[in-house]
């Protein structure tokens, strides 16, 4: 975790709370680069904490060919977003006072093809398994089908604002 947050009241730095906040969020939204512009794609995904390198690694699966995947090729510079906990914070009649509660990641990194089909197998797995809670049993047959991301996420930071308990 290298940046710093303006907020610093909303920072959260226990790897163990981040790791929440990534396991409640079901989607992650890629920003890619296209042609200067961003480009952001919501997808699901799984992943795994490198504690040794303090590093998050992303995985996501789509089409084989497709806009995402051209603009992967072009430029593997990357950055993820989580939210989860999205609850709207009332003002009653002041509506510039209106916030929300939340709880979020971001990060940059580098994504890449995954092209070996064991780790394709434990990358899809770590997806199903993050979404459904279960594992399965992948043939080469499927793994052949689909492509998977993979993104390397060394610089990140976390933030929430929580509702207060009374």
């Amino acid at each position: 975790m290298n940046k710093e947050l303006r907020r610093k009241d909303r920072a959260v730095t226990d790897i163990n709370q981040i790791i929440k906040i990534i396991n409640q969020a079901k989607i992650l939204h890629l920003g890619l680069i296209d042609n200067g512009f961003p480009y952001i794609v919501p997808l699901h995904y799984g992943y795994e904490y490198d504690s040794n390198r303090d590093m998050f690694i992303f995985y996501m699966h789509g089409a084989k060919t497709g806009h995402k995947i051209e603009l992967l090729k072009n430029n593997p510079n990357v950055c993820v977003e989580l939210e989860t906990n999205i609850e709207l914070e009332p003002a009653d009649d002041v509506p510039c006072q209106y916030g929300s509660f939340y709880s979020s990641v971001i990060g940059q990194g580098c994504a890449s093809i995954v092209e070996d089909a064991e780790e394709k197998k434990r990358a899809l797995n770590l997806l199903m398994e993050n979404q459904t809670r279960r594992t399965f049993e992948f043939t080469e047959k499927m793994v052949a089908a689909v492509t998977v991301i993979k993104v390397e996420i060394k610089e990140y930071t976390a933030k929430a604002k929580v509702k207060a308990e009374h």
